[in-house]
């Protein structure tokens, strides 16, 4: 995250220059991450928007894990080919799809 010597850094650089600062950033990305995504995955059964949650607190840890960048990535890739791919169904086959998801998250609200 290098800078132009007429730019001045930004906030995360700042505190990603002194040791206490970078760890304290690193714990406060973790904590954050981990919320938003624990709030997504207790809103996955419902309707609205629980795995969109999900991905917001993976974005939220991608700005300092690496690990959950590639994981960003990955999800993307895949939630892109899926949306594809149910695009490409016929009217009937996206209905059975519906139908099984909703008999899923039936299932699991009532568990």
């Amino acid at each position: 995250m290098g800078t132009k010597p007429d730019e001045d850094p930004g906030f995360l650089d700042k505190v990603r220059a002194n040791p206490t600062g970078r760890l304290a950033l690193r714990i406060g990305i973790g904590v954050l991450g981990a919320l938003v995504i624990a709030l997504g995955i207790i809103l996955i059964p419902f309707p609205g928007p629980g795995w969109a949650i999900v991905i917001l607190g993976l974005a939220i840890w991608a700005l300092e894990f690496t690990w959950a960048k590639r994981l960003l990535e990955f999800t993307k890739r895949h939630v892109k080919a899926w949306t594809s791919w149910i695009g490409r169904q016929s009217l009937p086959m996206r209905g059975l799809i519906g139908a099984v998801g909703a008999v899923f998250v039936a299932g699991v609200v009532w568990v």
